[in-house]
Order: C-alpha cells, then sequence, then structure tokens
C-alpha cells in the first residue's frame, strides 16, 4: 500500500540499475516529463517577464521564511476564528496520532483521501488501515498505485511510470466487469466507483497547497474535482499543511498561484482552486468539522541553514520533468517520497536514514532544475552542499584518494603526468577490473578512454 514513510534502504545503484534497464518505464517517462516539460514553455510564454515574476515569488517566498513562526501565528489565529481547529505535530509519528485520534473520536471507519504528497511523506494510510479504517485515495493517479501497492512516482503525476496497458491491469483487481485499456473507459469505472466511496466516508483527508495567512484560507490546486468532494461531503474534513506552505496574503498568492499551475501542467489555472475558510455555516453542504495539522516533521532544522530556500519549493515538479537523470529512472529509484531534484535535496533533510546521504549523487548538476524553478531554489547548490556533507562521513580510504587526485591535479606538472600514465594504462589495463573504489566507480559508466595527446600537446605541435 502506498503512503509508507520508511526510506528503501537498496542502494541507490541498485535501484537505478533496475530502473534503466526497464525500457517500458523509460518510454513512459520520456513521453510524460517532455509533454510536460513543453507545456510549461508554451505557458510561460504567455507572460510579457515570467523572470520577473519568478524573481517577485523568490523574495516573497524569502520574505515569509524569514518569519515564518510568526506568519503561522497569525494564520492559527484566523484559522480558529473561521471555527477550524488547529493541531500541531512536531515529527511523523505526533501527525499520525493527532490524525488517528480525530479518527477515533468520531469513530471514523471509512475515509477518502485527496492528494497529499504530506501524508505520504508520514506514512498516515498505513496508521490508519491498522486502526482497521478503510482508506481510499481519490486522485486518480494515487489510486491507481494504491490499488497496485506501490508509492507515487512523480508529485503531480503519481502513476506518471505506468503506460494504459498497466492502468488497466490495476484496476481490473478491482473490477467485476471485463475493463478494456482505453483511457475513457477506464476513468468512467474510476469515476463510477469514487463517487460510492465518497458518499460513504466517515472523514475526508487533503493536503494544502497554500494556507493564507490574512483570512485563515485554505488553498488547494487539484485538476480533478475529488478534492472538493473529500473535502466537502464527509462531516469531518482533516487538512494536513506542511508548516512552509503558506503565505502572508492574497496578492502574494496571486503570485504563487500564477506560477505554480504554469509549471506543474501548463496551465493558467488548473480546473480546480478551492479556497476553505472553516467549516460550513449556513450553507447546506460542507464539514461540521475542519481539523488543520501544522507538520514540520524536521523543517524547523532546515530554517536559517544553507537549505532553508528549500522551504520555499511549491511542489510543482518542474524540476523533475527538467532533469535528465528523473527522464531515465523515474521517482521510485530515489528511494523515498520525494524524486528528481527537489527529492534528491529533501531526502537527506527530512527522512531519517543513512541510505539517504547517497541520494544527492542522482545528479548531473546541469542547473536545468534551477532553470525549471518557478521560486528559482538554487537546488545544484545545494546538492553540491550535500554531496560534501555525505563526502564528510565516508570512509578514510576514500577521503584520502580524492585528496589525493585533487592534490595531483592541482598543479600543471603533475597532472600532465597523470595523464600521460591515465593514458598509457588505459592501453594496458580494463579500468573496471581493478579491485576497490576504481572498480566501484566505473560499474554501470562508459569508462573514456584517454586521447594519446593532450590538447595542450596537439596546441603546442601545431604552433612550432
Amino acid at each position: 500500500m502506498s503512503g509508507t514513510h520508511a526510506m528503501d534502504e537498496s542502494t541507490l545503484r541498485e535501484r537505478m540499475a533496475l530502473a534503466v534497464a526497464d525500457s517500458r518505464l523509460r518510454s513512459s517517462l520520456h513521453d510524460a516529463t517532455s509533454t510536460l516539460a513543453d507545456r510549461k514553455r508554451e505557458a510561460y510564454g504567455q507572460i510579457e517577464n515570467p523572470e520577473r515574476l519568478r524573481t517577485a515569488a523568490r523574495w516573497a517566498k524569502s520574505q515569509i521564511l524569514s518569519r515564518l513562526p510568526e506568519v503561522l501565528d497569525r494564520l492559527a489565529t484566523n484559522l480558529e476564528m473561521a471555527g477550524a481547529t488547529v493541531h500541531w505535530a512536531t515529527d511523523d509519528a505526533e501527525a499520525r496520532r493527532v490524525v488517528t485520534g480525530i479518527a477515533a473520536q468520531h469513530g471514523v471507519r471509512k475515509v477518502v483521501k485527496s492528494k497529499s504528497m504530506l501524508s505520504e511523506e508520514i506514512g498516515l494510510n498505513a496508521a490508519l488501515e491498522q486502526t482497521g479504517i478503510e482508506v481510499t485515495e481519490t486522485d486518480l493517479g494515487e489510486w491507481i498505485i494504491q490499488i497496485a501497492g506501490e508509492a507515487p512516482s512523480h508529485i503531480i503525476v503519481p502513476a506518471v511510470h505506468k503506460d494504459r496497458i498497466q492502468v488497466r491491469d490495476a484496476l481490473q483487481t478491482v473490477a467485476d466487469v471485463k475493463l478494456s485499456d482505453a483511457p475513457e473507459e477506464l476513468a468512467a469505472f474510476a469515476r463510477a466507483t469514487l463517487r460510492r466511496r465518497f458518499l460513504e466516508a466517515d472523514m475526508g483527508i487533503s493536503g494544502v497547497n497554500f494556507g493564507v495567512a490574512e483570512t485563515g484560507t485554505l488553498v488547494l490546486v487539484t485538476n480533478e474535482g475529488n478534492g472538493r468532494m473529500s473535502t466537502t461531503v464527509p462531516p469531518v474534513h482533516v487538512a494536513l499543511l506542511g508548516m512552509e506552505r503558506v503565505v502572508e496574503s492574497w496578492d502574494q498568492l496571486d503570485i504563487m498561484l500564477a506560477l505554480l499551475t504554469r509549471a506543474a501542467t501548463g496551465q493558467a489555472i488548473t480546473t480546480y482552486v478551492s479556497a476553505i475558510t472553516g467549516p460550513r455555516r449556513r450553507e447546506s453542504h460542507g464539514p461540521d468539522e475542519v481539523h488543520v495539522v501544522v507538520v514540520d516533521n524536521g523543517r524547523t532544522e532546515i530554517l536559517g541553514t544553507e537549505f532553508t530556500e528549500m522551504l520555499a519549493c511549491v511542489r510543482c515538479g518542474a524540476c523533475l520533468n527538467a532533469c535528465p537523470v528523473y527522464a531515465v529512472t523515474g521517482g521510485h529509484a530515489y528511494g523515498w517520497v520525494y524524486p528528481g531534484p527537489m527529492g534528491a535535496v529533501l531526502t537527506p533533510l527530512l527522512a531519517r536514514s543513512e541510505a539517504a546521504g547517497e541520494i544527492p549523487n542522482a545528479s548531473s548538476l546541469c542547473g536545468a532544475c534551477w532553470e525549471a524553478c518557478p521560486v528559482g531554489i538554487p537546488l545544484q547548490d545545494m546538492l553540491l552542499s550535500l554531496r560534501r556533507r555525505h563526502a564528510e562521513n565516508s570512509s578514510n580510504a576514500e577521503r584520502l584518494g580524492w585528496a589525493a587526485w585533487a592534490h595531483v591535479w592541482a598543479h600543471p606538472a603533475s597532472y600532465r603526468a597523470s595523464l600521460r600514465a591515465s593514458s598509457i594504462g588505459s592501453k594496458l589495463i580494463d579500468p573496471g577490473r581493478i579491485p576497490g573504489l576504481p572498480r566501484r566507480w566505473a560499474e554501470g559508466r562508459e569508462v573514456p578512454d584517454v586521447a594519446p595527446k593532450s590538447f595542450r600537446r596537439m596546441w603546442k605541435e601545431r604552433g612550432q
């Protein structure tokens, strides 16, 4: 079942090798990421000065993060004034206890969930199911991977790694009739099945794209009606809010929405932008109670560090679509909830696992992620910082080896001598057969041949 917060303890190299060997996966990823990237370019082309808007968004997020406790306090005050109940969770375990406690208080037996990466991060589904509660993901992509027993492969398109035949096979396991692989038929089956789940649910759970502090409003951005069904049909609505997912004003929200929807799906605005300010009042429909769970789970430790700007991430997925590594491996190769460049930064910072330290190596450091990011997060700089941090904890032999290499290449004479030695050695020895670190480095790589003559030597000969 999806929704586990545990880090995959297999090695990055093992997960990457499995992904690269799957031609079906690579085909699905290529089609999806290239299409989303093209749509983003077209959408940004409709903005007069997208770079100016990006600068404004980055500035707004930096101001919010510099005063985050104050902004959160204002948000909580206005949420409560609007009739919502605010809960604070310092970590994933406390967040699970809060939500399962609300469910127990109301005798909840069935839950419907709108898409929430934070719920994946804290492992909420498994916690609810352990108490005997039936949990149904209602985003179509999330429902597909829940049935398949998998985690999301993309933060916007959870089932991006599956083609329509694989989708049909997953849905067939819960269907009473024979399904074809026609997208229209599969969508119709999902709609009919999930509609009943909405009507039967005792509690609805959602994420929050933005909390607006000045009014205590929760803003959800979706392309399916499941978000509104999950937050209005059940009598109790629980909203999971990462503590950094806030803006101070509607003016700031306007900037963020203009960039988020274009960066995520290439739309000027998504099909549904829902603004929820407390439980129902005079309306005939809507929840009797709204509970907002503000989750820290390691975010406070990031504030004030060189990684603070990572908390400005709006979860658009644009960096995934631009990343050459993600386009080949997909999200599962990253081993945790958040994939791609943003995941390669967030995973070591949030996941409590030694295996998380190697995830920043899943990057070419080409900078495409920074160019794609709608709020200009310098992801490549953070990846380098995390690599340095991981190197400090590496073995003495590895550190000494790299230190020796750096010393040799820092001096012209020894640099040229090493190239000559490499040129001769490459003709006599296969680097992949050398034991130890060289062999480990060579595995899975095409080791380049060293040119018989260096550029400097050819230039010198040409000049003579």
